[in-house]
């Protein structure tokens, strides 16, 4: 296994790969579509966060009182403009006292290099676990520049969440910050068009999701 690949995680399993399956179909709707998508999300977060710190709590339960853990870290979700919008609300399930903030990128059509049109984020973000989540890792470009941009505001704890990962985006990132977390629910070995998209993948995730094919 090649050295940046060591705090990369593919997920498999076969609810995930059921779903993947009806998110690259043409066939799939929008509505679905979107809703494959939170779905997907909420999957990969449960799996990708089993080592949240807790802390040990007392409550009153209907019969006695007892300590019990609960989550002690704070949580906030990045989702990069706009494809990434899709997956907040399946996070935020899990998370529902996460703080959310957001990265507008727009990628150059000629040049594929993103440039940056808006960037907001709480301020509890740079003492928190970071989720920063996209659906696509092509070519790799704006994952890079969002964590960049992530990092300048003293972001330390950064986790990306991608629903498809090709070999070409997972290396750019995980070279340029090999201490950030990757975790991709389905790993696309295919070439990327000369637009800069995965062959074997759902196209454009951010016109499914909105449906403005």
């Amino acid at each position: 296994m090649e050295d940046y690949m060591k705090n990369v995680t593919i997920f498999h399993h076969p609810l995930i790969d059921h779903k993947i399956t009806h998110l690259c179909d043409v066939n799939t709707k929008t509505k679905e579509f979107r809703e494959i998508v939170s779905e997907l999300a909420m999957l990969m977060g449960f799996e990708a966060f089993r080592d949240l710190k807790t802390k040990m709590v007392e409550i009153q339960a209907p019969l006695s009182k007892f300590e019990s853990p609960v989550v002690d870290e704070e949580v906030t979700i990045v989702p990069i403009l706009r494809a990434g919008l899709g997956m907040v609300d399946g996070l935020v399930s899990l998370f529902p006292n996460a703080h959310v903030g957001h990265i507008g990128l727009y990628r150059d059509e000629e040049t594929l290099e993103p440039h940056e049109y808006y960037f907001k984020l709480p301020k509890e973000a740079a003492n928190s676990t970071v989720i920063l989540v996209d659906p696509a890792l092509a070519t790799g470009g704006s994952a890079k520049a969002a964590i960049d941009c992530l990092k300048q505001r003293g972001c330390k704890k950064i986790v990306f969440l991608a629903l498809i990962a090709a070999p070409e985006g997972i290396k750019r990132v995980m070279e340029a910050h090999p201490d950030i977390k990757l975790y991709a629910a389905h790993y696309a070995d295919a070439p990327l068009n000369e637009h800069g998209y995965i062959m074997t993948a759902f196209g454009d995730a951010g016109d499914r999701i909105f449906g403005t094919m």
